[in-house]
C-alpha cells in the first residue's frame, strides 16, 4: 500500500500528459465542420456516460488495479485511432474509446488512494494526498498544453503522438499498482441499499448538485475556449498563432491553479468548506459571463483563471465524500456523480451544436448567445445552492 501511495501522484502525472488538450477543437476543425467538432465532444460525453456506472461497478467488484489498467489501455487505443483517423466516423469511434477510458478511471483512482491510505491507518491524510496528486496532474497538464501547442504549430498530429507515448508510461504504472484491501463480500442487495441511502443523504445530495455544475461550467471554456481565442486573435491578424497561444494560455492557467492549490487548505479553513466550494463555482460562472460579454484580446487573460476553481473544490469534495461511503459502493457512487455531470453538459452542448454553423468555423456572433445562456443558467443555480448550503450540513 505504501508503494501505491508513492506511485499514485506519478500515475496522475502521466495520465494528465494530454498534449492535444489546447488544440483538439482546432484539429477536428481541419477535418470536419464546427458543428461536427462540437458533436464529437457530445459523443465523448455520451460514451463516458454509458460506461460510467458499469465501470464503477466493475471497480467495486473486480478491483481498482484491473480497472485502472483497462482505463489506461483503452485511452491509449483511442489516441492511436485519433492519430490515424480522418473522418467523422473514425473520430467518433476514437471518442467512444476515450470516453470509456475516462469512465474506467473516474472514481477508481481516488478510491485506490483512499483505500491504500486506510490500509496504512493514514486515511485522515486523504485531503493532503489528494492535493499532492492533484498538483502532479496539473503540472503535467500545464507542461502538456504548452508543449502541445508548440508541436501543433509544426504538425497538428504531433500532440497526439506525444500523448500516446505518455499513456504507455501510465500503463506501466497501472500494472505496478497493488490491489488495496476493500470489502467486496456484501450481497448485491446490501450494496444497492447503501447506494440508495447515499443518494438521500443531504450532504451528498448538495455536493452532487455542486459537482454537476462544477463539471458543466468548468468544461464550457474547455470546449469553446479555442474558437474564442481564434476569434479574438483574428481581430489583430494573429489567428494563425491560435494553437501556440491556446497552449500558452493553458500552461499559465494550470500553473496558476497549482499555485493556488498551495494555499487551498488555508483558504478552506478560513472560509469553511461550503463557502470555498461556492466561491469555486462562482468563479466559473463569472468566467462564462465574461466570455459572453466581449471577445476582446484582453478577455483571453481571464482564461488564466479557468482551473483555479478546480484547486479549490475537487480535492476537498473527494475528501468530504470518501468517509461517507462504504467500500462496496465507493467507485459506483463516483461514477454516478460523474454521469450526472456529463448528462447535463451533453444535453446543453447538444443544443449548442444545433446553433453552430454546419460548414464553417465557429464565429463569435454565434458563440456569444450560447455563452450568455450558460451564464444566466449558472447564476440562477448558484443562488439555489447558496440558499441550501446550511441545511445540507456540508
Amino acid at each position: 500500500m505504501s508503494s501505491n501511495i508513492a506511485l499514485y501522484p506519478w500515475f496522475k502525472f502521466f495520465q494528465s500528459l494530454i498534449f492535444w488538450q489546447a488544440t483538439w477543437f482546432l484539429y477536428f476543425e481541419t477535418h470536419l465542420s464546427a458543428a461536427e467538432a462540437v458533436m464529437l465532444y457530445v459523443v465523448y460525453d455520451l460514451a463516458t456516460l454509458l460506461f460510467e456506472v458499469p465501470s464503477g461497478y466493475m471497480s467495486d467488484r473486480l478491483g481498482r488495479r484491473k480497472t485502472l489498467v483497462a482505463s489506461t489501455a483503452t485511452f491509449l487505443a483511442s489516441v492511436l485511432l485519433l492519430i490515424v483517423g480522418s473522418t467523422f466516423v473514425h473520430f467518433a469511434i476514437a471518442n467512444v474509446l476515450l470516453g470509456a477510458g475516462m469512465a474506467f478511471a473516474s472514481g477508481t483512482d481516488s478510491a485506490l488512494l483512499f483505500e491504500s491510505l486506510k490500509a496504512n491507518g493514514r486515511e485522515k491524510r486523504i485531503a493532503e494526498e489528494e492535493l499532492k496528486a492533484w498538483r502532479f496532474g496539473f503540472v503535467a497538464l500545464a507542461l502538456a498544453a504548452l508543449i502541445g501547442g508548440a508541436l501543433a504549430v509544426h504538425n497538428d498530429v504531433l500532440p497526439y503522438v506525444a500523448t500516446a507515448l505518455a499513456a504507455c508510461f501510465a500503463l506501466v504504472i497501472a500494472f505496478r499498482f497493488n490491489e488495496p484491501s476493500h470489502s467486496l463480500q456484501a450481497p448485491h442487495q446490501d450494496s444497492l441499499r447503501s447506494l440508495a441511502a447515499s443518494l438521500r443523504h443531504p450532504t451528498l445530495i448538495w455536493l452532487l448538485c455542486l459537482t454537476v455544475l462544477l463539471y458543466t461550467f468548468g468544461h464550457i471554456p474547455f470546449v469553446f475556449g479555442q474558437p474564442f481565442i481564434r476569434e479574438a486573435l483574428a481581430t489583430t491578424g494573429l489567428a494563425d498563432q491560435t494553437p501556440l497561444v491556446s497552449g500558452a494560455v493553458s500552461f499559465v492557467m494550470m500553473m496558476i491553479s497549482v499555485a493556488v492549490s498551495l494555499i487551498a487548505l488555508p483558504i478552506r479553513k478560513r472560509l469553511g468548506l461550503p463557502a470555498t466550494l461556492l466561491l469555486a463555482l462562482g468563479m466559473q460562472v463569472a468566467l462564462t459571463t465574461a466570455l459572453a460579454t466581449s471577445n476582446g484580446v484582453f478577455v483571453i487573460a481571464l482564461l488564466f483563471l479557468r482551473m483555479v476553481p478546480d484547486s479549490l473544490s475537487e480535492p476537498f469534495i473527494n475528501a468530504r465524500i470518501q468517509p461517507l461511503l462504504t467500500d462496496g459502493i465507493r467507485a459506483t457512487y463516483f461514477s454516478l456523480q460523474s454521469l450526472a455531470g456529463r448528462v447535463l453538459f451533453a444535453l446543453t452542448l447538444s443544443v449548442a451544436a444545433t446553433q453552430s454553423p454546419g460548414d464553417a468555423a465557429l464565429p463569435y456572433s454565434v458563440l456569444q448567445p450560447i455563452l450568455a445562456a450558460f451564464a444566466l443558467l449558472g447564476i440562477v443555480l448558484w443562488l439555489g445552492l447558496a440558499a441550501t448550503s446550511r441545511r445540507a450540513r456540508v
